[in-house]
């Protein structure tokens, strides 16, 4: 059993419904800061073990965990005096693969239909109906600032209606978070956790045994029978006797005040990429898919040298079998090594696979070394040129009119693709990226128009533009037996600037346009890099700027 899709409903960053489709074994989430990967695996998290940071989400129920824009226009709407309908937050996990349970089939869920799974949801009360409706009556003058949690109560049920504990469902995730230092009495949840799920009951029973007979030696000690002797004839704090103990009149878990130690150094003070290498390790090393059925991956790369990070990630490999993997990452060689055919990729609460892209594109990216793949989809602007020479000039440009600022340090990646621009500006249009192809015409203004027909004129998609000379430039000059293309960059900046200011930024002293012309061909990242560098005032071709802007 696996899941097979989740279903976000008004859950943080996701306002309204939000939909992701998950593969049986391994799903690499990657998209920008605010794209949502984290809020992805806490939701599964939450939903498979009712714990949100290092708190039981039942006990604690976090206003943070709701979307702010559903608050806000309900805390609108109250102002009229009308309680109408109060957010809530819905996780739906839908199972697949085989060994699927009847109980947990059924068509309560957002997706129309029977299907097999689990909701959670945190959702108002309606034991309290009566007095909610007289706070909001009430409060015209002075209305509510924030959402009434305390009348809110957390739910698990099957999609049969059916209710049920996250203890009683029969998928267990282990979440391996390296990025955050969460913990609680000095012992790390989640690494306790793991080990809670890879020892047998009997050995916990042990566990626990051992430490309240450890306890009860405590306080049976002549050492601290003297101090309590000591505290109860010093301090008459009361009429009854006082002394210190160790409580023991509960069912005190053991890993509320035991510490994990790794070579007899807690585990909160052994270094970061140690502890992602330790939690990996425990998590994937249970046995068999149902112990640890979902395994959630928190940026692999945080903390850990590449020598590490490929052990992990090797690790990883060699226990993926019978377990579902999802991991977030921002880099390309996770993203590589993992899988490209894996990835996930989010923007604008969208998602898309690669897969889901035409089969030359699919081929396209799988043969890239995901670097430029990568880059596109985590900036929030990118600019795609053909040659490191146009991406030279094109910074240039860009910083001349920005106070200097180059592009990356304005959030705008600038990417060299070769001639494949339309396999770029494919995955941009299906994640609704912000992207600028700037490109040659190369003397043939319908061709250019004919090969990017899907992206201009009528079809002009948002965030996309493609950008370049629609004016042809003709000229004499021959190379060898070759026409030459007055229409590339190096001709188009000497046409913008003239021949003496060309000179002199190149340093140079060509008395025609010709040998000019020639020589910028023949060097091209060169007199590039000269543009790049000079201080001297440029002028650009109108496209470029036109793509800048």
């Amino acid at each position: 059993m696996y899941i097979s899709k989740v279903i976000l409903k008004d859950f943080k960053k996701f306002s309204g419904q939000f939909e992701i489709d998950l593969n049986e074994h391994t799903n690499v989430l990657v998209g920008d800061n605010e794209a949502g990967k984290s809020t992805i695996l806490e939701a599964i998290n939450i939903a498979l073990t009712g714990i949100y940071g290092s708190r039981y989400v039942s006990r604690d129920i976090n206003l943070f965990l709701f979307n702010k824009d559903a608050v806000a226009a309900w805390l609108e709407q109250i102002k009229t005096g009308d309680v109408g309908l109060l957010p809530s937050v819905i996780i739906e996990l839908y199972f697949g693969g085989e060994d699927l349970m009847a109980d947990f089939n059924g068509s309560l869920c957002l997706k129309p239909g029977d299907h097999f799974g689990i909701r959670f949801e945190i959702s108002f009360d309606e034991t309290y109906s009566d007095e909610l409706a007289q706070v909001v009556a009430g409060g015209r003058e002075d209305p509510l600032k924030t959402l009434p949690i305390e009348y809110y109560r957390a739910r698990w049920r099957m999609f049969s209606r059916k209710d049920i504990t996250p203890r009683s469902i029969p998928l267990r995730s282990a979440f391996i978070d390296s990025t955050a230092a969460r913990y609680q009495n000095g012992s790390d949840i989640y690494i306790n956790r793991i080990i809670r799920n890879l020892l047998e009951p009997k050995e916990l029973v042990k566990i626990a045994q051992t430490y309240r007979e450890t306890k009860e030696h405590f306080m049976a000690s002549e050492a601290i029978s003297a101090i309590n002797d000591k505290i109860s004839a010093a301090a008459k704090i009361s009429d009854k006797k006082v002394s210190i103990a160790v409580d023991v009149s509960s069912k005190s878990t053991w890993d509320a005040g035991l510490s994990t130690f790794i070579e007899d150094v807690p585990f909160e003070f052994v270094g970061k990429g140690e502890q992602s290498i330790v939690k990996s390790n425990l998590a994937l090393s249970q046995e068999g898919a149902a112990d640890a059925g979902v395994v959630l991956v928190e940026e692999p790369e945080s903390h850990l040298s590449h020598s590490r990070l490929n052990m992990l990630l090797d690790m990883i490999e060699e226990h993926r079998e019978g377990r579902q993997l999802l991991i977030t990452t921002h880099s390309s060689f996770v993203a590589n090594k993992v899988g490209l055919t894996d990835l996930v990729l989010l923007n604008n609460n969208k998602t898309i696979r690669l897969h889901e892209l035409g089969i030359g594109t699919l081929d396209f990216f799988k043969k890239l070394a995901g670097y430029d793949t990568l880059r596109m989809i985590l900036s929030s602007k990118t600019i795609l040129v053909e040659g490191d020479s146009d991406e030279l000039v094109v910074q240039k440009a860009f910083a001349d009119r920005n106070d200097g600022k180059l592009p990356i340090q304005k959030g705008v990646e600038v990417i060299s693709v070769g001639t494949s621009f339309l396999r770029f500006l494919e995955l941009a249009n299906a994640l609704d990226l912000n992207v600028v192809a700037v490109t040659d015409n190369d003397g043939d203004v319908a061709a250019v128009d004919r090969k990017y027909s899907n992206y201009t004129g009528d079809n002009k998609k948002p965030g996309i533009l493609v950008a370049f000379d629609r004016i042809i430039d003709g000229g004499d000059l021959m190379i060898g037996d070759k026409p030459y293309n007055y229409n590339t960059l190096e001709p188009k900046m000497l046409k913008a600037n003239g021949r003496e200011k060309v000179n002199s930024v190149l340093g140079a002293n060509f008395d025609s346009d010709d040998a000019l012309l020639k020589y910028m061909r023949n060097n091209k990242t060169e007199v590039a890099l000269k543009f790049f560098e000079t201080n001297q005032e440029l002028e650009f071709p109108e496209y470029i700027l036109v793509a800048i802007q």
